[in-house]
This record gives structure tokens, sequence and C-alpha cells, in this order.
């Protein structure tokens, strides 16, 4: 299995690194931090006989001159380790941009830090990587992508003041590519992209926005809208869940519109589960999945890859409500109520054993892995 060091770890690349890593059951990688970098033996001690060094630590916002010298000094920093190393690592894989080179402050700085990782000697793979965008990504830092996603989920409007056409590429399929594995399970080291026009972009997202305010799953026409959606929400949770239920009652008694698809299909099921019974405990990279409790009582739980806090949410039948889980955060449901528990799940893909998109994760964690680096 490859020993694998990387930096910027941290970061919203980094952290879909991790996640996919600890999808693929693999260890974690060893952490080179900016402190680290600072000095040449501390680097060179952590990446001794590594099989690959992931550069993802960058700057990419901020004063043009201090973005570019950041984005120098730290490939030139890594250089220094590696020329330190004494048994260097068979490759380096720099997470460069498709800016490189471009002329301005950022993109000449990231082709002059591709020629500072090329003179040490180590096997360079300089990957020129397009916008990318994703879950948990930084708004007015990492893409227009999560600042529009942000700008929804507070309730304002995207602005378009350039309506250019953008490459996008889902984090994880960039993940996937850095890492080295091939396509499976949800990810493409392809880095399949998505062409796009930024007022074209806003459109879409808005309209993903406007469903979801009304608890609906949105059409989601190719694997660019899942990911997009699942951007989306994951800048509403947790302060948008649970979501109310449209519920109509008459002299027959009440219905509840559990899920309401534009469409789509999807799989519906429902479980009954004994007191005290645990569901879950796993999370998923693409898959959206509903939860309503339909009788009795529960608790449904949810912790995101890498941190430590877990979310809590008390929910029974009498008050039917959804909630979905964001994608990349693991979570269970379990029985708290002295009777059977009746829950209804939804899901935007019907189950393939060959392709489950399930990778076991407890919600509770005893005590942090040492050297684990939370997300950024």
């Amino acid at each position: 299995m490859l020993r694998l060091a990387i930096t910027g770890a941290g970061g919203f690349l980094g952290w879909h690194v991790r996640t996919l890593l600890r999808a693929l059951g693999r260890p974690e990688p060893i952490i080179v931090t900016r402190a680290d970098l600072t000095d040449p033996d501390a680097v060179a001690a952590k990446i001794d006989g590594a099989d690959r060094v992931l550069h993802l630590a960058g700057v990419n916002r901020g004063d043009p001159a201090q973005v570019a010298a950041g984005n120098v000094q730290l490939a030139a920093q890594l250089a220094r380790g590696l020329r330190c190393c004494p048994t260097p690592p068979a490759a380096v894989v720099f997470a460069n941009s498709v800016q490189a080179g471009n002329g301005t402050p950022y993109g000449d700085a990231k082709a002059t830090a591709a020629n500072l990782l090329a003179g040490t000697g180590v096997a360079l793979d300089d990957l020129l990587l397009p916008n990318l965008y994703g879950e948990h990504g930084r708004p007015f830092y990492n893409s227009v992508v999560a600042t529009f996603c942000r700008l929804l989920a507070s309730g304002g409007a995207p602005e378009v003041q350039n309506d250019r056409e953008m490459v996008l590429v889902h984090a994880t399929d960039a993940a996937a590519r850095l890492v080295g594995v091939p396509a499976g399970g949800s990810w493409d080291p392809a880095m399949p992209s998505l062409r796009t026009g930024v007022g074209e972009l806003a459109q879409r997202l808005s309209g993903f926005a406007d469903a979801y305010r009304r608890s609906e799953i949105p059409s989601l026409s190719d694997r660019h809208d899942v990911r997009l959606f699942n951007t989306y929400r994951s800048h509403v949770f947790p302060d948008h869940a649970p979501m109310p239920l449209p519920r109509r009652a008459d002299a027959r008694g009440e219905l509840v519109e559990t899920v309401r698809v534009h469409d789509g299909g999807g799989q519906t099921f429902c479980s009954g589960s004994h007191p005290g019974v645990t569901r879950g405990e796993h999370f998923h990279l693409a898959k959206i999945e509903r939860f309503v409790v339909l009788r009795g009582s529960a608790e449904i739980a949810l912790r995101r890859v890498g941190d430590a806090d877990v979310v809590r949410f008390a929910v029974a039948g009498d008050e039917p409500v959804a909630v979905d889980m964001p994608t990349m955060w693991a979570h269970r449901i379990t029985n708290t109520g002295p009777g059977e528990l009746i829950t209804l799940f939804w899901t935007n893909e019907l189950f393939d054993p060959g392709r489950p998109d399930t990778y076991p994760e407890p919600v509770d964690l005893p005590a942090l892995v040492p050297g684990v680096v939370m997300a950024g």
C-alpha cells in the first residue's frame, strides 16, 4: 500500500484527499504542516521513504504580491526538505493550476513553484487543475461555487459580474487523480469536467436552492448536478435541518409528503428497528439520503469526516420531519423509544452492491487520532 505524505492537509483539497483515503480504507497520510516546512530537517524526516508526496499547500487569495510570494516560498521549502531526504520519495505530485505561467502574479508563481520542485531531481507529476468545487469549500476563497452556495444558503442571491466560461472539476475526482487510484465508486481520476458560464451556474444553483427550501429534491440530470447539489447542501447543514414536511389532514386522518423529486426517481424503503437498535455508522461520497421517522422516536447523529463535533437531532413519528444526510458526514439513527421505530429512507439512486457508495465510519470517536489535522 502506498505511503503518502501531504502538505496542505487542512485545506479544501486536502480534506477531500483525506476523506477519499478514508473511504478507500487507506491509512491517514503523513501530515507535513506549514511549521514543518520552515525546517528542512523536519520535512526530510517526515517524507523519508514515502512513495508519494502530494504538495497541496498554497495561497489562493489576497494581495497579489503576497499570493505569489507565498506559493513560491512553500514550494521552495518543500524542495529544501526533498534535498535533505536520505531516501527521497518516489514522486511528488504538485496540485498546480491551469493558470500556471499565464502572466499573472499567481500564475507565474505557480510555474516557478513547479520548476523549483522539478529541480530537486525527484520525479514530478505537475498536475494542472482547473477550478475545483465540492463540499465545504470556503466562500470568497476556494471557488465561485462555494461563494454562490453560501450566498443562497443565507437567503441572498448570486451576483454575476463577469459572465465568463469556466471549467469545473469536483474535488473528489481531483483527489483520486492526486492519490493515483483507478475509477470506482463515485470518483473518477480522469476528472470529468463541467463547462459552464458563471450566469448559468448561478441559475442552476438558484434553482437547487428554491426547490430545497420547500424540502424538495431538484432535477439532477447528471453527476455534476448531483455534486453541485451536494455542495449546496453542505452550506445549509446543520442550520437548516431538520426540514418540516407538508402535512394534509381530513376526516380519514393525515398524509405527510415525505419526498418530492423533480424529474427523478431513486429508491425508497422502510425499516423497523427494535428499542436501542442503531442503523448506519457510515458515510457516502455522493449519494443523497433522506431519513423520515414515521413511528416511534429516535436520535439522528452526524459527524463530518475528519472532525470531532457530533450534530444530534431528536425526531419522532408524531411530528415527521426530513433529515438529509450530507455527503462525507458519518451518520446513524438510533431507536430511543420503548417501541418499534419505523423509518422511511430515500436515496437518489438504486442500490448497487458493486458500487454501494457506503463507507464504514463511527459517528462517535473515543479520541482523535494523533496527527490528524482538522479540516479547514
